[in-house]
């Protein structure tokens, strides 16, 4: 019996199929060939580019395309998961909002746990105030003596967005409530809130605070500090 050459040399063509011991003879609407190619497909972005750059080489989605956010700068290095970009927008539209009303604001309120405050929440307020950030930061912006719950609901009053450092020193704080839960607590009543998780696991912080980890946001096992900020610097610049 004739053998089929298609395995070996395909039937890119009527004529190969027509070539071929086995297949010759057969009508070619009763032969099915594959030219070997398929037409890629494509589908417009919803931003302004699909490719990856810069850091934009780790992703959450396992290999999933980096973008440019809608709100970036043309030429901007920063990417963006589809996920992160979702997540945000409405964040970025309450910023676009206040500083058209209230440019006064501060850009973000750096909300974080007590031990942090000298190593991991220094270490981003530093970045976004290299980037030109205006950040409300406990360790400056309480003076000696002032009261330490009201300066808080000031600069709760006085920032456009909210940065959540979750770390496992603010897991271990989020359940004895206090002053980390009262922060949440108005940050999450609008869509001024963005969760940082560093060194910790968005599930870890779901058994902790389901409602805050309802809330997607950056996460340093996918971006460096110093990549996170340049996000949350883009976000928050008018």
């Amino acid at each position: 019996m004739a053998r089929c050459t298609a395995p070996r040399e395909g039937h890119r063509s009527a004529r190969a199929a027509a070539n071929c011991p086995a297949c010759r003879g057969r009508s070619r609407y009763g032969y099915g060939y594959s030219s070997g190619y398929s037409s890629p497909s494509y589908s417009s972005p919803n931003y302004y580019s699909s490719s990856v750059g810069g850091g934009g080489g780790r992703s959450s989605g396992g290999g999933t395309s980096r973008v440019r956010a809608a709100w970036s700068k043309p030429g901007s290095a920063v990417f963006y998961t589809p996920t992160e970009v979702r997540e945000l927008t409405p964040v970025r539209t309450n910023v676009e909002n206040l500083a058209a009303k209230q440019p006064e604001l501060r850009d973000v309120f750096l909300c974080h746990s007590w031990d942090d405050r000298l190593m991991a929440a220094k270490e981003l307020h530093d970045h976004l105030e290299t980037r030109g950030v205006r950040v409300w930061f406990s360790e400056k912006d309480i003076s000696l003596g002032e009261p330490f719950l009201r300066s808080i609901d000031k600069g709760l009053a006085n920032s456009r967005v909210g940065i959540v450092l979750v770390t496992p020193a603010m897991l271990k704080t989020l359940p004895n409530g206090g002053v980390a839960d009262k922060e949440l607590s108005a940050l999450l009543a609008g869509e001024r809130l963005v969760p940082i998780v560093h060194q910790t696991t968005y599930d870890a912080l779901r058994e902790v605070s389901p409602l805050l980890a309802s809330r997607n946001g950056l996460n340093t096992a996918e971006d460096t500090m110093a990549e996170v900020a340049a996000k949350l610097a883009e976000l928050v610049t008018v």
